[in-house]
């Protein structure tokens, strides 16, 4: 059996490293709280930024709807009547016949031929015009059009969707001639052209080619 005798006066003890572990542990705690608080600051500082943007942006709108009321109710029935017809007329004299048939002729395969064109309605959608066109086109191969309207689809400027077809005899060939309803998105670069290039259509909304 064996037996250990402490025979010292004074037995070791070292109580130093439990307070400096203690010292330590509330230290590091310290500084988290410090980072907390600042962070937690920063954060109710940018919030509070933000918030008076907001706040800024939305007196602005206000102010801008009252104005925008108050020239409105400033014109008389007839001149309110008349507005819309005036912004469609605006925006029909911003749109490019020579841009549509450029963008025309580089989406169109060579063997698919244009028939007819006509505008329905030209509008301005976040500066780009936006037209609603009746397209007829001659073709001698039927899978020409799908993969036509597949790749305008694709590109983006032209939307495409397949009307009616008719076939048809004399030009000295035969064929189908495709009516389609088509959805127009003129590149912004060339949305406002000049006007002496939109008055070319033709006066009555028609080309041929």
């Amino acid at each position: 059996m064996n037996n250990s005798l402490n025979l010292a006066s004074k037995p070791f003890s070292n109580r130093i490293v439990p307070w400096v572990l203690t010292a330590l542990v509330l230290f590091v705690s310290l500084i988290g709280l410090v980072l907390v608080v600042r962070l937690t600051t920063n954060a109710r500082s940018q919030a509070a930024v933000t918030e008076a943007k907001i706040n800024e942006l939305k007196q602005r709108e206000h102010t801008l709807m009252e104005a925008a009321k108050q020239v409105q109710n400033s014109f008389t029935p007839d001149q309110q009547q008349a507005l819309p017809a005036a912004h469609a007329l605006i925006d029909r004299k911003g749109f490019s016949w020579s841009r549509l048939l450029a963008d025309l002729e580089s989406s169109l395969p060579d063997n698919v031929k244009v028939s007819r064109i006509a505008v329905r309605d030209v509008t301005r959608q976040a500066n780009q015009t936006v037209a609603q066109l009746d397209l007829s086109v001659f073709t001698k191969n039927a899978s020409t059009i799908s993969e036509m309207i597949s790749a305008m689809h694709q590109e983006g400027i032209f939307e495409a969707e397949l009307r009616n077809q008719q076939l048809q005899k004399g030009r000295g060939e035969a064929g189908t001639e495709y009516e389609l309803f088509v959805i127009y998105r003129a590149a912004s670069s060339f949305s406002s052209e000049s006007v002496a290039e939109a008055n070319a259509q033709r006066n009555g909304g028609e080309a041929r080619r």
